[in-house]
Protein backbone atom coordinates (compact mmCIF):
# COMPACT_ATOMS: atom_id res chain seq x y z
CA UNK A 1 0.00 0.00 0.00
CA UNK A 2 1.60 3.43 -0.75
CA UNK A 3 3.34 5.25 1.90
CA UNK A 4 3.39 8.22 2.06
CA UNK A 5 -0.17 9.12 1.12
CA UNK A 6 -0.30 9.74 -2.21
CA UNK A 7 -3.33 11.16 -4.38
CA UNK A 8 -3.82 8.87 -7.49
CA UNK A 9 -4.09 5.58 -6.92
CA UNK A 10 -2.57 3.15 -9.30
CA UNK A 11 -5.18 0.44 -10.46
CA UNK A 12 -5.15 -1.18 -13.75
CA UNK A 13 -9.16 -1.08 -13.94
CA UNK A 14 -9.32 2.67 -13.25
CA UNK A 15 -7.73 5.43 -14.08
CA UNK A 16 -9.31 7.92 -11.66
CA UNK A 17 -9.47 6.45 -8.42
CA UNK A 18 -7.66 8.86 -5.75
CA UNK A 19 -7.65 10.04 -2.48
CA UNK A 20 -8.94 13.38 -1.09
CA UNK A 21 -6.71 13.58 2.09
CA UNK A 22 -4.70 16.00 2.63
CA UNK A 23 -6.27 19.37 1.35
CA UNK A 24 -6.55 21.91 4.28
CA UNK A 25 -10.08 22.51 6.05
CA UNK A 26 -11.26 23.65 8.79
CA UNK A 27 -9.29 25.68 10.90
CA UNK A 28 -6.07 24.61 9.18
CA UNK A 29 -7.10 20.71 9.91
CA UNK A 30 -5.95 18.51 6.78
CA UNK A 31 -8.55 15.92 5.58
CA UNK A 32 -7.87 12.36 6.61
CA UNK A 33 -5.93 10.46 4.46
CA UNK A 34 -7.36 7.37 3.33
CA UNK A 35 -10.74 7.78 4.29
CA UNK A 36 -12.54 9.70 1.16
CA UNK A 37 -12.23 8.77 -2.29
CA UNK A 38 -13.69 9.22 -5.51
CA UNK A 39 -13.44 7.73 -8.70
CA UNK A 40 -14.13 6.34 -11.92
CA UNK A 41 -16.54 3.39 -12.44
CA UNK A 42 -15.28 -0.11 -10.73
CA UNK A 43 -16.47 -2.56 -13.05
CA UNK A 44 -12.80 -3.25 -14.87
CA UNK A 45 -10.84 -4.05 -11.93
CA UNK A 46 -8.63 -6.22 -11.81
CA UNK A 47 -8.01 -8.94 -9.05
CA UNK A 48 -5.13 -7.48 -7.96
CA UNK A 49 -6.68 -4.09 -7.41
CA UNK A 50 -9.14 -6.03 -5.63
CA UNK A 51 -6.60 -7.14 -3.22
CA UNK A 52 -5.31 -3.70 -3.23
CA UNK A 53 -8.97 -2.13 -2.07
CA UNK A 54 -9.53 -5.15 0.38
CA UNK A 55 -6.24 -4.00 2.52
CA UNK A 56 -7.48 -0.82 2.17
CA UNK A 57 -10.52 -1.40 3.84
CA UNK A 58 -12.87 0.06 1.85
CA UNK A 59 -16.52 -0.41 2.90
CA UNK A 60 -18.79 1.32 1.22
CA UNK A 61 -19.44 2.73 -2.64
CA UNK A 62 -21.55 5.08 -3.54
CA UNK A 63 -22.62 4.49 -7.28
CA UNK A 64 -23.75 8.03 -8.78
CA UNK A 65 -24.51 6.04 -12.27
CA UNK A 66 -27.88 5.86 -14.03
CA UNK A 67 -29.95 2.46 -14.22
CA UNK A 68 -29.09 1.39 -17.35
CA UNK A 69 -25.06 2.35 -16.78
CA UNK A 70 -25.12 0.48 -13.84
CA UNK A 71 -26.44 -2.55 -15.46
CA UNK A 72 -24.18 -2.51 -18.26
CA UNK A 73 -21.21 -2.39 -16.19
CA UNK A 74 -22.04 -3.91 -12.42
CA UNK A 75 -18.72 -5.00 -10.16
CA UNK A 76 -18.77 -6.62 -6.79
CA UNK A 77 -15.87 -5.79 -4.16
CA UNK A 78 -15.12 -8.27 -1.25
CA UNK A 79 -16.81 -6.81 1.98
CA UNK A 80 -17.76 -3.33 0.22
CA UNK A 81 -21.40 -2.10 0.73
CA UNK A 82 -22.67 -0.92 -2.70
CA UNK A 83 -25.21 2.28 -2.32
CA UNK A 84 -26.56 3.66 -5.60
CA UNK A 85 -27.59 7.45 -5.47
CA UNK A 86 -28.59 7.35 -9.72
CA UNK A 87 -28.47 10.49 -11.40
CA UNK A 88 -29.36 9.59 -14.83
CA UNK A 89 -26.80 10.89 -18.13
CA UNK A 90 -28.57 13.45 -20.02
CA UNK A 91 -25.93 14.78 -22.49
CA UNK A 92 -25.02 12.59 -24.67
CA UNK A 93 -28.43 12.01 -25.44
CA UNK A 94 -29.33 15.83 -25.86
CA UNK A 95 -26.27 15.77 -28.41
CA UNK A 96 -27.70 12.34 -30.54
CA UNK A 97 -31.20 14.78 -30.69
CA UNK A 98 -29.50 17.55 -32.22
CA UNK A 99 -27.97 15.61 -34.38
CA UNK A 100 -31.28 13.89 -35.14
CA UNK A 101 -32.50 17.18 -35.86
CA UNK A 102 -30.24 18.61 -38.17
CA UNK A 103 -28.50 20.46 -36.19
CA UNK A 104 -24.68 20.69 -35.70
CA UNK A 105 -22.31 19.59 -33.06
CA UNK A 106 -19.73 21.61 -32.52
CA UNK A 107 -17.52 21.68 -29.27
CA UNK A 108 -18.99 25.09 -28.18
CA UNK A 109 -22.39 23.69 -28.04
CA UNK A 110 -20.83 20.48 -26.46
CA UNK A 111 -19.43 23.08 -23.62
CA UNK A 112 -22.93 24.87 -23.31
CA UNK A 113 -24.59 21.83 -22.45
CA UNK A 114 -22.05 20.10 -20.34
CA UNK A 115 -22.67 23.60 -18.47
CA UNK A 116 -26.26 23.21 -18.23
CA UNK A 117 -25.31 20.10 -16.80
CA UNK A 118 -23.54 21.12 -13.76
CA UNK A 119 -26.22 24.16 -12.90
CA UNK A 120 -28.92 21.14 -13.15
CA UNK A 121 -26.82 18.92 -10.42
CA UNK A 122 -27.14 21.63 -8.18
CA UNK A 123 -31.12 22.61 -8.77
CA UNK A 124 -32.47 18.89 -9.81
CA UNK A 125 -30.03 16.82 -7.63
CA UNK A 126 -29.55 18.03 -4.50
CA UNK A 127 -31.68 14.83 -3.22
CA UNK A 128 -28.95 12.54 -4.35
CA UNK A 129 -26.26 14.72 -2.50
CA UNK A 130 -28.27 14.92 0.59
CA UNK A 131 -28.09 11.31 0.88
CA UNK A 132 -24.58 11.09 0.02
CA UNK A 133 -23.52 13.15 2.94
CA UNK A 134 -26.43 11.42 5.48
CA UNK A 135 -24.27 8.13 4.13
CA UNK A 136 -20.85 9.62 4.62
CA UNK A 137 -22.44 10.74 8.52
CA UNK A 138 -22.58 7.14 9.38
CA UNK A 139 -20.13 5.28 7.58
CA UNK A 140 -17.59 3.99 9.90
CA UNK A 141 -14.44 2.93 7.09
CA UNK A 142 -13.19 4.16 4.15
CA UNK A 143 -15.19 4.91 1.36
CA UNK A 144 -15.74 5.95 -2.44
CA UNK A 145 -17.86 7.70 -4.46
CA UNK A 146 -18.13 7.48 -8.07
CA UNK A 147 -19.89 7.13 -11.63
CA UNK A 148 -18.82 6.41 -14.98
CA UNK A 149 -15.93 8.79 -15.59
CA UNK A 150 -15.52 10.36 -12.16
CA UNK A 151 -15.53 13.80 -13.25
CA UNK A 152 -18.63 15.65 -13.30
CA UNK A 153 -21.25 13.71 -11.23
CA UNK A 154 -18.28 12.82 -8.79
CA UNK A 155 -16.53 16.33 -9.56
CA UNK A 156 -19.41 18.22 -8.21
CA UNK A 157 -20.30 15.61 -4.99
CA UNK A 158 -16.29 15.68 -4.52
CA UNK A 159 -16.12 19.36 -4.68
CA UNK A 160 -19.33 19.82 -1.84
CA UNK A 161 -17.40 17.70 0.63
CA UNK A 162 -13.98 19.50 0.25
CA UNK A 163 -16.42 22.77 0.41
CA UNK A 164 -18.20 21.17 3.84
CA UNK A 165 -15.01 20.60 5.56
CA UNK A 166 -13.55 23.76 4.57
CA UNK A 167 -11.37 23.31 1.65
CA UNK A 168 -10.82 26.42 0.03
CA UNK A 169 -12.47 27.34 -3.61
CA UNK A 170 -9.40 27.50 -5.24
CA UNK A 171 -7.76 23.96 -4.19
CA UNK A 172 -11.37 22.21 -4.83
CA UNK A 173 -10.77 23.60 -8.55
CA UNK A 174 -6.96 21.90 -8.40
CA UNK A 175 -8.67 18.82 -6.96
CA UNK A 176 -11.21 18.70 -9.98
CA UNK A 177 -8.79 19.57 -12.57
CA UNK A 178 -6.65 16.12 -11.45
CA UNK A 179 -9.34 14.16 -14.00
CA UNK A 180 -7.47 15.97 -17.19
CA UNK A 181 -4.30 14.89 -15.67
CA UNK A 182 -4.96 10.65 -15.34
CA UNK A 183 -8.69 9.68 -16.68
CA UNK A 184 -7.82 7.38 -19.77
CA UNK A 185 -11.50 7.42 -21.31
CA UNK A 186 -12.37 4.26 -23.10
CA UNK A 187 -11.00 4.14 -27.27
CA UNK A 188 -14.15 3.38 -28.22
CA UNK A 189 -16.42 6.49 -29.81
CA UNK A 190 -19.60 7.02 -27.72
CA UNK A 191 -22.71 7.42 -29.81
CA UNK A 192 -20.85 8.07 -33.48
CA UNK A 193 -20.11 11.68 -32.03
CA UNK A 194 -17.35 13.43 -33.46
CA UNK A 195 -14.08 13.60 -32.06
CA UNK A 196 -14.09 17.03 -31.27
CA UNK A 197 -17.21 17.08 -29.37
CA UNK A 198 -15.66 13.63 -27.07
CA UNK A 199 -12.76 15.69 -26.28
CA UNK A 200 -15.36 18.57 -24.28
CA UNK A 201 -16.93 15.43 -22.90
CA UNK A 202 -13.98 13.68 -21.56
CA UNK A 203 -12.42 16.26 -19.72
CA UNK A 204 -13.51 18.85 -17.06
CA UNK A 205 -13.34 22.79 -17.77
CA UNK A 206 -12.96 25.06 -14.51
CA UNK A 207 -16.19 26.59 -16.53
CA UNK A 208 -18.16 23.64 -15.40
CA UNK A 209 -17.33 23.66 -11.77
CA UNK A 210 -17.62 27.11 -11.41
CA UNK A 211 -21.20 27.18 -13.03
CA UNK A 212 -22.29 25.12 -10.40
CA UNK A 213 -20.93 26.78 -7.49
CA UNK A 214 -21.87 30.35 -9.10
CA UNK A 215 -25.69 28.72 -9.78
CA UNK A 216 -24.67 27.33 -5.51
CA UNK A 217 -24.21 30.94 -4.88
CA UNK A 218 -26.71 33.23 -6.85
CA UNK A 219 -29.64 30.51 -6.80
CA UNK A 220 -29.07 29.29 -2.98
CA UNK A 221 -27.69 32.12 -0.91
CA UNK A 222 -24.05 30.85 -0.80
CA UNK A 223 -22.38 27.23 0.13
CA UNK A 224 -23.49 27.07 3.40
CA UNK A 225 -27.03 28.03 2.92
CA UNK A 226 -26.95 25.59 0.04
CA UNK A 227 -25.77 23.31 2.48
CA UNK A 228 -27.79 23.49 4.85
CA UNK A 229 -31.22 23.91 3.17
CA UNK A 230 -31.02 21.71 0.16
CA UNK A 231 -28.27 18.85 2.08
CA UNK A 232 -29.63 19.25 5.36
CA UNK A 233 -25.34 19.70 6.30
CA UNK A 234 -26.00 22.55 9.13
CA UNK A 235 -23.68 23.61 11.26
CA UNK A 236 -24.09 20.42 13.98
CA UNK A 237 -23.69 18.19 11.18
CA UNK A 238 -20.71 19.65 9.50
CA UNK A 239 -19.12 19.67 12.37
CA UNK A 240 -19.52 15.86 12.97
CA UNK A 241 -18.47 15.58 9.69
CA UNK A 242 -14.96 17.51 10.45
CA UNK A 243 -14.80 15.51 13.08
CA UNK A 244 -15.25 12.36 11.20
CA UNK A 245 -12.78 13.08 8.25
CA UNK A 246 -10.70 15.77 9.24
CA UNK A 247 -7.51 14.92 11.24
CA UNK A 248 -7.86 16.04 15.16
CA UNK A 249 -6.35 19.51 15.92
CA UNK A 250 -3.11 19.09 17.64
CA UNK A 251 -4.15 21.52 20.09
Amino acid sequence: MPNPPQRVWPLQGATNFRDLGGYPGQDGRPVRWRRLFRSDHLGGLTEADKALLTRLGLARAFDFRGQAERAAVTYELPGVTQHSLAIEPTVVQRLQDLVSSGQALTPERAAELMTELYRALVNDQSHRFAELFEHLLQAEGPVVFHCTAGKDRTGFAAALILLALGVPRDLVLEDYLITNRVFQHPPAAQGGLPAEVLAVLWRVQPGFLEAALHAVDTDHGGVERYLSKRLGMGPAARQQLAQRYLAPDPA
